[in-house]
C-alpha cells in the first residue's frame, strides 16, 4: 500500500481514525470480494489526490470482526467517513468515483453528516 494509504486494525481503529487530526475515510473490504477489488484502485486515487487533506485507510473485516461490528457493517464494500472521531457518511456497495469525491467534497467542505444512526 502507498504513503498515503494504509492498513488500519481493530488494535490500532481508535488511534488512527477515531483520534486522527485529520478527516479519515475508512475501506471496509474483503480478499474474496470481488467489488471490494475493483473499488481498489479508486480508493488508492482518492488517497493520493486528497494528500494532506484526509486520511485514508483499508480494514480487511475477515481479520479485524470487532470494528466493523460495532459500525453495523452488513456487507462489503462498505466506506465510512469519520470527522472528529465520528461516523460522517456511510456507502454501502461499489460506489462511482463521482459520488465517492462528493462525499469527500462534502466532508472538507463542513457539511452536514448523512451518517444513519450507530450505537457507538
Amino acid at each position: 500500500m502507498g504513503e498515503q494509504l494504509r492498513e488500519v486494525s481493530d488494535q490500532d481503529f481508535e488511534t488512527t481514525v477515531l483520534q486522527s487530526d485529520l478527516p479519515v475515510v475508512v475501506d471496509f473490504w474483503a480478499p474474496w470480494c470481488g467489488p471490494c477489488k475493483a473499488i481498489g484502485p479508486m480508493i488508492e486515487e482518492l488517497a493520493q489526490k486528497y494528500t494532506d487533506r484526509i486520511a485514508v485507510a483499508k480494514m480487511n473485516v475477515d481479520d479485524n470482526p470487532e470494528t466493523p461490528t460495532r459500525f453495523g457493517i452488513k456487507s462489503v464494500p462498505t466506506i465510512i467517513l469519520f470527522k472528529d472521531g465520528r461516523l460522517f457518511e456511510q456507502l454501502t456497495g461499489v460506489v462511482s468515483r463521482p459520488a465517492l469525491e462528493k462525499s469527500v467534497e462534502k466532508l472538507l467542505a463542513g457539511g452536514a453528516p448523512t451518517a444513519p444512526f450507530v450505537v457507538q
